[in-house]
């Protein structure tokens, strides 16, 4: 069942090129959800009798068991994220609702991940609760514009660090394409492939695995935005 919070904006990360990472305080834990899942992100004060105010979607990219707070990053693209950044200050209210979606990675299957700047808040979850014995093997292709827009790369490398079966290729400046992991596969037939990033990507992505006879069963995409 999802739920409509009200959250405290605690802390703004600005990463620079109009990137940022928002930390909420709820009023109360959040419900429980899954890695991968998404919420409802509204500005505008919820009236409980009245209808739902304008939102957008973002991944949940803290992880389920942190109820207490709630992380998403956002890339000023359009005029409701253009109102983030000026309106989603530190002690500013805000409502959220979820969780919601189905973008859930397969907890057994190999599986290749391949992220695009703030698309990566998809797997964040799922990363960071990676077992350190899993025999899962997980490959993650990670791009950004810059280095410095790598935002996750620090928990990422510290999961890395203690999972062995984590792989990851950073991509900067240049199209993820299925190459960056493509070879290092066990066996490209038997592994589950998910995609989160850009529409192009998604696009691109999806039809060069299609075209690498990979089953459509197999590949997921995050197509939310």
């Amino acid at each position: 069942m999802s739920q409509k919070l009200a959250c405290t904006v605690a802390r703004v990360i600005a990463h620079g090129e109009r990137v940022y990472t928002l930390v909420l305080r709820p009023e109360h834990r959040v419900p429980r959800f899954r890695p991968g899942q998404f919420l409802h992100l509204a500005l505008d004060r919820y009236d409980p009798t009245g209808f739902w105010p304008e939102s957008r979607v973002f991944s949940i990219a803290s992880s389920p068991d942190s109820r207490d707070e709630v992380r998403l990053t956002y890339s000023v693209k359009g005029a409701f994220t253009s109102r983030m950044e000026a309106e989603a200050v530190e002690g500013r209210d805000v409502w959220i609702k979820l969780p919601y979606g189905d973008f859930v990675v397969d907890a057994v299957a190999d599986v290749a991940l391949f992220a695009g700047g703030t698309g990566v808040t998809a797997f964040t979850a799922f990363l960071e609760g990676l077992a350190a014995d899993t025999t899962q093997r997980v490959w993650l292709a990670y791009g950004a514009r810059t280095n410095d827009l790598l935002i996750y790369r620090d928990v990422l490398e510290r999961t890395a660090a203690r999972a062995p079966s984590l792989s990851i290729s950073y991509v900067v400046a240049a199209p993820l394409a299925p190459d960056s992991l493509w070879p290092r596969l066990r066996c490209p037939a038997e592994t589950q492939f998910y995609i989160s990033g850009p529409p192009p990507m998604l696009r691109g992505i999806g039809g060069d695995l299609r075209a690498r006879g990979i089953a459509p069963e197999a590949i997921h995409i995050d197509a939310w935005e």
